[in-house]
């Protein structure tokens, strides 16, 4: 009688001990699921894009140097990310970029300055072209299929000739009129 009465008692809490055990398995179950970026494979949640810093590409590298005042290195490679007043004789350009559907990218490049004269640039390495640039961040996927755009000879031949059209010599409609010269005969 005692266990009846102790199983009576307990048979309220078992739906929720089965509700918690039913919500952990499932919280389990939703890593195992996540094994890249998407989402069961075809669901790709939505992630913020992060830029910060300056762009910098070979084209803008070349033209900085040595030599140089420090206005003109601003103006070529815009105001620095860090400038550091306990170095102020250095000028770091920091560049970063998380975007969704393109490879993360990271660089840092170093300008020394002796005074107000640029002394050298550290760029850390190959620093793309713009072209290369734009192309490591474009997320943009063509379809697979483009149409053609030009017709081909063959194509061209088979096309129905437009027929010409009739010229009819167009008669005046209304009264005809005559207007007196812009300028007075001399």
């Amino acid at each position: 009688m005692a266990l009846h009465s102790f199983l009576r008692a307990r048979r309220s809490s078992l739906p929720t001990l089965g509700l918690a055990l039913a919500g952990v398995l499932a919280l389990g179950g939703c890593q195992s699921l996540q094994t890249s970026d998407s989402f069961l494979g075809f669901i790709t949640p939505y992630k913020v894009e992060i830029v910060q810093g300056n762009v910098v590409t070979s084209e803008q590298a070349a033209l900085v140097k040595p030599g140089m005042n420090r206005a003109q290195v601003r103006d070529v490679l815009g105001t620095p990310l860090l400038a550091d007043p306990f170095h102020a004789n250095r000028w770091d350009y920091v560049f970063t970029i998380r975007r969704q559907g393109a490879a993360p990218q990271a660089r840092r490049i170093k300008v020394l300055f002796d005074g107000d004269v640029l002394k050298s640039i550290d760029t850390g390495g190959a620093l793309p072209s713009e072209q290369e640039f734009v192309a490591s961040i474009d997320t943009f996927k063509p379809s697979r299929r483009a149409p053609e755009l030009e017709l081909t000879p063959e194509q061209l031949k088979a096309l129905p000739v437009p027929p010409k059209p009739a010229t009819v010599a167009a008669e005046p409609v209304g009264p005809t009129r005559t207007y007196p010269p812009l300028e007075p005969l001399s």
